[in-house]
């Protein structure tokens, strides 16, 4: 399965968006997710987000083994 990223154009009826796609599932995940990273980052006090965005994006690409 090929990801699709979010349009902005969002939509609620059905089983997928019909902007992105994706299923109204896999986006409740992705939000979730997303939203535990922000914790943790905001728990962290982290002030360099990009630094700690691209470290979570490098990470997930090496162990899906994609390398860096």
């Amino acid at each position: 399965m090929k990801f699709s990223p979010c349009t902005g154009k969002c939509t609620d009826e059905g089983t997928h968006c019909e902007g992105c796609g994706r299923s109204h599932e896999e986006i409740a995940e992705m939000n979730t997710l997303v939203g535990n990273l922000i914790t943790f980052a905001e728990k962290m006090n982290y002030e360099n987000v990009d630094d700690f965005s691209n470290g979570v994006a490098g990470s997930i690409k090496y162990k899906m083994g994609e390398g860096h």
